[in-house]
């Protein structure tokens, strides 16, 4: 079986939840601490082997492109001020991984979003990730899933634990746990209500597929808002082969909502070594 080398990101929605923020920049561009959402993601997927980036973009993502391209000009003022040491800091963002830009011409769905990125993978298993997803732990959440494909060669889905009420947010899955944290998927719902869930196990925005899930994607009809839905082809690749989900170790932030990406720059701020002594003083203050 190939390794996976190759890794598609999604990056063409439009961040309605942190408009107007959103309205001229990229919801994966806003910054926790010091580094874009973005960066979290790729670095990531760069420490679980990954050595391509596939942008599915769109519209207004331009920003991105820019982040991970080199700014001659930039260097160049850096070095008159005297700072050289921050260029060598920004070269290492754009020799990260080889990036590769697609674009997304409609807003049909996160399914669709992956089906572009099909002439490029080509026939060799690879990684979806969502930068609105940044997890935090001794392991990055791809090289998890990674781990658990060099054993088994089945598509691997990373999942999380989420409260009741968010339920209907997520696709929620269950299945038989065939070690600890990792289970033999059986079932599928996209964000059901409570009533309907199966339990309280949700996808979240780290994947591995098999190449086989583009047929399954192709298959794909459009749901009620004319969009593609991952987990439809993820339910229907199910019946065909083997789809393992593995519980995501370390912590796990949803930037891409506004009380995540909260919580998110609390924690990474007090996890700052430049400032985090002064920013716990200021929370004491806080009432």
């Amino acid at each position: 079986m190939k390794k996976i080398t190759k890794a598609v990101f999604p990056v063409a929605g439009f961040g309605t939840r942190f408009l107007p923020a959103t309205k001229s920049s990229s919801k994966e561009m806003l910054p926790l601490v010091d580094k874009p959402l973005i960066h979290y993601a790729v670095k990531d997927a760069v420490d679980a082997g990954i050595e391509q980036i596939i942008f599915i973009t769109g519209r207004g993502k331009r920003a991105i492109e820019d982040y991970f391209d080199i700014s001659f000009e930039l260097e160049f003022h850096l070095k008159f001020q005297g700072k050289g040491y921050l260029v060598d800091e920004m070269r290492k963002i754009s020799d990260m991984a080889d990036f590769v830009y697609l674009r997304q011409k409609e807003p049909k769905g996160l399914g669709h979003a992956v089906l572009c990125a099909k002439d490029v993978v080509g026939d060799e298993p690879f990684a979806v990730i969502l930068a609105d997803d940044v997890i935090a732990g001794e392991v990055s959440g791809t090289k998890q899933l990674v781990d658990i494909f060099d054993r088994y060669h089945c598509s691997v889905i990373g999942l999380n634990s989420v409260p009741k009420e968010d339920l209907s947010k997520y696709g929620i899955v269950s299945g038989n746990e065939v070690e600890k944290g990792l289970l033999k998927l059986d079932t599928f719902i996209e964000k059901p209500k409570v009533e309907e869930a199966v339990g309280n196990t949700a996808i979240i925005g780290r994947y591995i597929f098999t190449p086989r899930i583009f047929e399954e994607l192709e298959k794909t009809k459009t749901g009620s808002k004319g969009e593609i839905q991952l987990t439809d082809a993820i339910k229907s690749l199910s019946a065909k082969e083997v789809i393992y989900g593995k519980l995501l170790e370390g912590k796990r932030f949803d930037c891409g909502s506004k009380l995540g990406f909260l919580k998110a720059t609390v924690e990474f701020a007090l996890n700052d070594k430049e400032i985090n002594k002064d920013f716990m003083e200021f929370l004491k203050g806080v009432s």
